[in-house]
């Protein structure tokens, strides 16, 4: 039971584009942290588009308040900087519902190029359990670049089915917790 409902959200989040109507417009840039370049690209998508920009988990904010309002110029309440996010899991359920509740449909979501295909897993689960479509813009990172396992990526993506299922981390919650939730939900 539990393993057929995991196979259904990956495979209806990896192909929901296929049979969803194109999203709205973008109505936010959404900035994973970890990496300045990350908070410099979107900083200039910003500006040429006026949307606003969440980082999640980012920078330091002075370095931050420096780069978005007096190096690019944007407006304080085009910016929100937001540190309550771990990993690239809590990226996504720290905002997501605050996302929803503004009525977010669209966000583009910017990381490192290396870094894409394990947040856009996540991301497509978390925020596509919202109803909020994610449009890649990955930050190239030549030679800094270090591609991640498999087993890496997979494994937050099943993170993140626990999280749309449970409303819990896999990976802080305790084994027995587990174990018990696993058999009252009939998968043994």
């Amino acid at each position: 039971m539990v393993a057929a409902a995991l196979t259904g959200l990956v495979l209806g989040a990896l192909s929901r584009s296929l049979w969803w109507p194109a999203p709205p417009p973008a109505q936010l840039i959404l900035v994973l942290g970890g990496d300045a370049d990350r908070e410099r690209v979107a900083a200039h998508l910003a500006r040429a588009d006026g949307l606003p920009v969440v980082v999640s988990g980012g920078s330091n904010p002075e370095y931050a308040t420096w780069l978005f309002r007096e190096r690019e110029g944007l407006p304080a309440e085009q910016v929100h900087l937001d540190y309550r996010a771990r990993d690239t899991l809590t990226n996504f359920t720290s905002l997501v519902d605050d996302l929803r509740r503004s009525r977010i449909r669209h966000a583009l979501l910017v990381t490192s190029s290396d870094h894409m295909a394990r947040a856009l897993l996540v991301g497509r689960i978390v925020a596509g359990s919202r109803g909020i479509h994610l449009t890649p813009v990955a930050v190239p990172c030549g030679s800094a670049c270090v591609e991640e396992r498999p087993a890496k990526i997979w494994g937050d993506g099943l993170r993140a089915v626990v999280w749309v299922l449970s409303g819990r981390d896999l990976r802080v919650w305790g084994r027995s917790e587990l174990v018990g939730w696993l058999r009252r939900s009939g998968a043994f």
